[in-house]
């Protein structure tokens, strides 16, 4: 049974070298509302949801609002993954709130990690293979089809992930021996000059990327000349994507785009809002062959039923924390994979790139089982704070070993970056 939920306020002071600047984000700084949940046989299950500063006390708070729905329950399998992740997300006073966004399905997607993560711990797996573990009929019993079966039906998804049985355990293996393809958003930060996106973007080729990506949007004159160098540096061969981060309307979109076109830029992320999947599907229609990519800020796996009926993604960018934890992201993957749409997580932020390996790697095992145009997002900063840290080979995600959901922060680092009273910000101030 869980006893307690402890809550911690974790903020890394990025925006003072500019780590993680985009043309909507010019200074954040990486933050957890972190969670531990106490079981009475001695295990902890972690988990978090990430921001980039100010609001994360928000979250932390909502954690703890929610945290009454968790104390005395438990979770030994799917089935109780499934009943928790229901409570927390269907409580009729909550759900006026969002329902199913903002602040409160973040505080949920903390705490259905951390269930997770405790879960797979008592099953000595790391969650990719725990979940590959799991049975059809367990991972459609997770899920909430409500608002999905215009689009999906159980039955339909049980038969997608009947059909991905055979072969599953090669693909296992081959998992545990070459892991998963990942591309770097590293060198292309915007606060970076152009020597050292120059560097960087070399830099990635020579550690076996086949794909890296810069960020654009506040400058066209600047990204042109970003980008001039940057394809100059990796040759044509490597792929490089773009993301506006949401900084633009549809027509800017399409006109910004297009004046990069002459670089062959993969994919622009993010071109206009989120929440505009109409925008999205235009701007697809008009910027081709550039592909369209979305999906680290869409609120829950109705608006990306949206986003895939509309026709408007070519690629389906999931987060592991910004819709409420495992089992909306499982739902978010049968709606990809029954639309053929590529799943390229989106991982930029502390932790994230621990957390999503395990979902594509899922994804592989047992539901898409192809890594065709497949790419998790890697970002070389903060994973010396985890116990388990993402570990890159020659471009490639390498397979978490350790039991777990690889949420796990060090005590150390727990401590040091509390805020606001950890020494790292006391220093600061």
């Amino acid at each position: 049974m869980i006893t307690a939920v402890d809550v911690v306020d974790v903020r890394f002071p990025t925006s003072h070298r500019l780590d993680g600047s985009d043309a909507m984000n010019p200074d954040p700084d990486y933050s957890a509302a972190y969670v531990v949940l106490h079981a009475d046989d001695g295990r902890e299950g972690h988990g978090f949801t990430f921001t980039i500063g100010r609001g994360n006390d928000l979250c932390c708070a909502a954690i703890e609002t929610l945290s009454e729905y968790v104390v005395g329950t438990d979770v030994h399998g799917p089935a109780d993954l499934g009943a928790l992740y229901l409570r927390l997300t269907r409580d009729s006073q909550i759900r006026w709130l969002g329902p199913e966004k903002g602040v409160m399905h973040l505080a949920a997607a903390a705490l259905v990690n951390a269930a997770w993560d405790l879960a797979s711990r008592r099953a000595g797996l790391p969650l990719w293979k725990y979940l590959s573990s799991l049975t059809p009929e367990e991972i459609v019993g997770c899920v909430d089809w409500r608002y999905l079966s215009d689009a999906l039906t159980p039955e339909a998804a049980l038969d997608l992930l009947r059909a991905a049985e055979p072969g599953k355990a090669e693909r296992i293996a081959e998992i545990e021996a070459r892991g998963y393809p990942a591309y770097t958003t590293s060198p292309g930060w915007l606060g970076y000059d152009d020597e050292k996106v120059v560097a960087l973007a070399r830099e990635a080729v020579a550690q076996g990327y086949k794909q890296i990506k810069l960020k654009v949007g506040a400058d066209l004159e600047d990204d042109r000349r970003r980008f001039a160098a940057a394809r100059a540096a990796v040759g044509p061969d490597i792929r490089i994507a773009v993301d506006a981060n949401q900084r633009w309307d549809v027509d800017q979109a399409v006109d910004w785009t297009k004046a990069l076109a002459e670089f062959d830029p993969w994919w622009i992320e993010e071109p206009t809002s989120p929440d505009d999947v109409l925008g999205h599907a235009a701007i697809r229609e008009r910027v081709a062959p550039i592909k369209v990519a979305t999906g680290e800020h869409v609120h829950n796996r109705v608006m990306f039923k949206q986003l895939l009926q509309a026709g408007a993604i070519d690629f389906l960018q999931m987060d592991a924390a910004r819709v409420a934890g495992v089992n909306e992201n499982l739902a978010i993957l049968l709606l990809a994979k029954h639309f053929d749409v590529p799943v390229c997580p989106h991982a930029g932020g502390v932790g994230l790139c621990e957390l999503v390996c395990h979902l594509s790697m899922f994804d592989y095992t047992s539901v898409s089982a192809t890594m065709e145009d497949r790419v998790i997002e890697y970002v070389d900063h903060l994973h010396e704070h985890f116990t388990a840290p993402t570990v890159i080979r020659d471009g490639r995600y390498a397979a978490p070993a350790a039991p777990g959901f690889s949420a796990e922060m060090k005590w150390e680092s727990l401590q040091r970056f509390a805020y606001p009273n950890g020494p790292e910000w006391r220093e600061h101030a």
